[in-house]
């Protein structure tokens, strides 16, 4: 995860949350979620194979910069298959052939693209920051 602080306090914090699961048929192998201080921002899972958008202000983000979404579809496909080789290790190491598998990972991603989404804060930033993210 990422945080921003400020004179001693936290301003920001952005997580991104991945879980990959193995032989559970109501539940998709791979689900990404996208945290802004502790607020939904974004999901993404292996049965739809996009990001959808869970705040106003990140949907105009995206129509402003076009590119973004395309890249961070990538991003969650590349962790899609990454957790989902981390269960077919698991499997093959406790030697197990079937069952339920759930790995679960967070992480954040590059430095820019948080900044590059910090940046879509609304004006009416709630947190009252006037840092030049939020700007």
């Amino acid at each position: 995860y990422i945080t921003w602080t400020a004179r001693g306090r936290m301003i920001h914090s952005l997580h991104y949350f991945y879980t990959a699961s193995s032989g559970l048929s109501t539940f998709p192998e791979f689900v990404a979620v996208g945290m802004l201080d502790e607020v939904q921002i974004g999901y993404y899972d292996s049965n739809s194979k996009r990001i959808v958008m869970r705040q106003d202000w990140m949907e105009q983000f995206l129509r402003e910069h076009p590119g973004e979404l395309e890249r961070n579809t990538g991003r969650a496909l590349g962790a899609q298959h990454s957790l989902k080789a981390e269960i077919v290790n698991l499997k093959r190491a406790f030697n197990q052939t079937g069952g339920t598998f759930i790995s679960n990972d967070r992480s954040a991603l590059a430095y820019r693209l948080a900044v590059l989404q910090l940046s879509a804060l609304p004006p009416e930033d709630p947190h009252g920051c006037v840092c030049e993210v939020c700007r």
